[in-house]
């Protein structure tokens, strides 16, 4: 990047003229066809390259055609947390680079159970929804499972399963997704996450019975999609992100309705010790690292 900004601006000393050289206008049209994160550097140049890269029409096109209903979202979490108001006042009073820096950043909703953000990557919509906003089958009865407290989950504590016969994880959202094809995910961890002496460690007293019968994933759109896949649970002591199929969105206009589970009902024999984090939606292809697929 370095070689690409000396070549931007150009050299006093030796006489080249560089795009540091021409006027505001022009290099707004040549940063429009960069990525976020290239105009984000390029701005640091000087004050022209600022300005030109403050320009509304430059950031408008990376963002999602809803960007609108995304940015109210985002503020009445914002209120909801601080006790205040007026959310449409506070978005025609932002600049387009604003509302963009503003939908990159984890944006929380529904009581702080759920998150979403903009991948600058791909321009869609990243979301996580906390063990808390699941329905899962015995949560309430601490023979079964735990809530507990860790800093290994972005909500600060996950699902523990002790011992269960029907295990039975459900969720449900309703977001106006942009355009795209979205992949979902349950994050889980076979174990009870610790620390030892400051390091990080893992109890597995209660790990049993995954490698007798598959977990089962499943979700399904209300226009009539649907995927499955089944996994079995392995690696002890390793967050994984088990992929539980794809669905795709025509139109961001519309609010999008997505139903997911992970079940494991063979009454034939108990399982336990098994970290329910979160479910995560992501633009297909983003995540790479520890991703278990059937």
């Amino acid at each position: 990047m370095g070689a690409l900004l000396s070549s931007f601006v150009g050299s006093e000393e030796d006489g080249v003229g560089g795009l540091g050289d021409l006027p505001e206008g022009c290099i707004a049209e040549v940063l429009r066809r960069l990525d976020a994160p290239d105009i984000c550097q390029l701005m640091q140049i000087n004050r022209t390259f600022l300005d030109a890269g403050s320009s509304d029409f430059i950031w408008e096109e990376k963002l999602p055609r809803n960007y609108g209903y995304l940015v109210k979202k985002a503020l009445e979490g914002e209120e909801k947390a601080e006790g205040s108001g007026a959310s449409a006042e506070k978005l025609g009073a932002f600049l387009k680079k604003d509302v963009y820096a503003l939908l990159c950043h984890r944006n929380s909703f529904d009581g702080g159970n759920k998150e979403f953000w903009l991948d600058k990557s791909t321009g869609g919509i990243c979301m996580q929804i906390s063990s808390k906003a699941l329905s899962i089958t015995g949560i309430d009865d601490r023979r079964y499972w735990n809530h507990i407290p860790t800093e290994e989950s972005r909500f600060g504590a996950v699902a523990y399963l002790v011992q269960i016969w029907w295990l039975e994880v459900r969720g449900e959202i309703e977001f106006p997704f942009p355009e795209g094809t979205y992949s979902l995910f349950f994050r889980l961890y076979l174990g009870k996450p610790s620390r030892r002496l400051g390091r990080r460690s893992c109890i597995t007293d209660h790990v049993h019975g995954w490698d007798l019968k598959p977990v089962r994933f499943q979700l399904s759109t209300l226009d009539g999609q649907q995927m499955q896949s089944k996994a079995y649970l392995a690696e002890p002591g390793v967050w994984s992100c088990h992929h539980v199929g794809d669905f795709v969105v025509n139109r961001s206009d519309e609010v999008t309705r997505v139903k997911f589970s992970l079940v494991q009902i063979d009454c034939t024999h108990t399982k336990g010790g098994l970290c329910v984090d979160s479910v995560l939606i992501e633009p297909k292809g983003l995540r790479q690292d520890n991703i278990y697929c059937a």
